[in-house]
């Protein structure tokens, strides 16, 4: 683990003007224009990123095609391509002190969390799909014996990748290395407000011997950069990570230009269903605190809805009011703080937009509420509980993405199912359960991508994630997720 003494060396380190990464190096904005970087932190600005537009989209674009059709990396041997970005996952290690405070001085989540869940995982995601490549193979058809059908698996071209800010290596890393593992070409669009990491992640690919063109940044804005990315007629396919409302704007400009495949992971609002025979009450309040509130609760699989059985509902509030109240909120750059700094002063905003509304609609505020440590200059607000809140109130119904959680209570299995499952979303879930028959029918019975039993979160690379309904589809994370970077073709050949 990084140590305190490095955390507050790094993050004094001189940041400056950071361009684009295009075709191997870094480059000025086509306009010459800029953004700052504001740090959630302190509110100052360290530094600042190129604000790139539809020409410098088109450039990263001409780039990656003109790396992909010369097959310098998509027509490599998939030991070559391991080769490489098993340099990278070293080079990640190498940097991971650096890339650590970068990344939290860029938006906020706390680095005890960071350490692991940004350079570390990013670098064992990387690693993982390097392994994996070398073992995919083409298939052989059951054929009558006069014919031989071949079914080849081949790189789909220049895949454009856009992520969030809440863990852009991260999740970055579940995008990026599938596909350049598979022998695609990629233009990033980070997120406008955690745009270093990536830019970093750039440079020590180039530094592993990854060809020029074949992994490109385009830092700017969502509603520039973005659309210009999911509009461009040379793109083979969109991933993303983010709101539902861009990815509906995704799948319409894959309609409008050139039908290209788009993957959508998109928002949760994942019920944590605590039943009374919870093997142990005190640990499941404990991690359901952490699974809302670290990070400030922007997590996607954040369950941001707590389902208690009523037998145990006052035992369990007491636990869970005890848990939160042990948190501490303040610098992410110190390693005593257990939740940081909400990524920017308008999510905070946001957020506090919901708790006005939940307490107009009658939820009853337990604690929190507000806007915390505002004399630092920074965006931090305190861990949020509100009860007594009903299906059909904004907080049960719309992701906040901030620490605040909605408490119902529930009497029967069959009522658990009905409120867990009254949500246009899917993406993840937890049952709390010493019975084996209740965790299984659970498991059937709630429509998400992912259900944990008597835990929360922590799943790794070698499993997928993703969600049904209106969050998204196409998996991330384990070998399924070469599936969407691979095209099929078929070989029919007479004999």
């Amino acid at each position: 683990m990084i140590s305190q003494s490095a955390i507050d060396t790094l993050r004094k380190a001189e940041i400056g003007a950071r361009g684009l990464f295009i075709d191997g190096a870094q480059s000025e904005a086509a306009s010459g224009a800029s953004l700052p970087v504001i740090s959630p932190i302190d509110g100052s600005t360290f530094a600042s990123i190129a604000d790139g537009d539809a020409a410098d989209i088109d450039r990263a674009v001409r780039s990656a095609r003109k790396a992909f059709e010369k097959g310098s990396w998509s027509r490599a041997a998939p030991a070559f391509r391991k080769k490489v970005l098993t340099r990278l996952a070293e080079l990640i290690e190498k940097h991971v002190d650096e890339l650590t405070v970068l990344g939290v001085r860029d938006n906020g989540t706390e680095i005890g969390m960071a350490y692991k869940a940004e350079p570390l995982s990013a670098a064992g995601t990387i690693r993982y799909y390097a392994e994996a490549i070398d073992k995919v193979y083409g298939e052989i058809a059951p054929t009558a014996d006069n014919v031989l059908g071949l079914i080849h698996k081949e790189p789909l071209g220049v895949v454009g990748v856009i992520l969030p800010w809440n863990f852009p290596l991260m999740i970055g890393a579940w995008k990026i290395a599938p596909a350049l593992a598979a022998g695609n070409c990629v233009v990033v669009k980070p997120p406008e407000i955690a745009s270093l990491t990536l830019l970093r992640l750039a440079e020590l690919a180039a530094e592993a011997g990854l060809p020029a063109g074949v992994l490109n940044v385009v830092t700017g804005r969502g509603a520039v950069t973005g659309e210009a990315l999911g509009l461009h007629g040379d793109v083979d396919a969109i991933a993303f990570t983010g709101s539902g409302l861009v990815g509906r704007r995704l799948l319409e400009y894959s309609a409008r230009s050139n039908l290209k495949r788009v993957f959508l992971e998109l928002g949760g609002k994942s019920p944590n269903i605590v039943f009374a025979d919870a093997p142990d009450l005190k640990q499941a309040a404990v991690v359901s605190a952490n699974g809302i509130f670290r990070n400030s609760g922007q997590v996607c699989v954040a369950g941001s809805r707590l389902l208690i059985q009523a037998s145990v509902y006052d035992r369990f509030m007491d636990e869970l009011l005890s848990a939160t109240t042990r948190l501490k909120v303040g610098d992410p750059l110190d390693l005593a703080s257990d939740v940081g700094a909400v990524s920017s002063a308008e999510q905070l905003d946001k957020n506090l937009g919901f708790v006005a509304k939940a307490a107009e609609e009658g939820a009853r505020l337990v604690t929190g509420g507000g806007r915390i440590l505002a004399e630092t200059g920074g965006s931090y607000m305190a861990p949020t509980i509100f009860e007594n809140v009903t299906q059909d109130m904004q907080l049960a119904r719309e992701e906040v993405f901030g620490p605040v959680l909605g408490v119902m209570r529930f009497e029967t299995e069959e009522e658990a199912v009905r409120l867990a499952n009254s949500t246009v979303y899917g993406l993840a879930s937890a049952v709390w359960t010493s019975n084996l028959s209740t965790a299984h029918r659970m498991v059937r019975a709630i429509n998400a991508g992912v259900v944990h039993v008597n835990t929360y979160g922590g799943a790794d690379i070698t499993v997928p994630l993703g969600g049904v309904k209106q969050s998204g589809f196409g998996r991330d994370k384990s070998l399924h997720a070469l599936e969407k970077y691979l095209e099929l073709k078929t070989a029919w050949i007479a004999l």
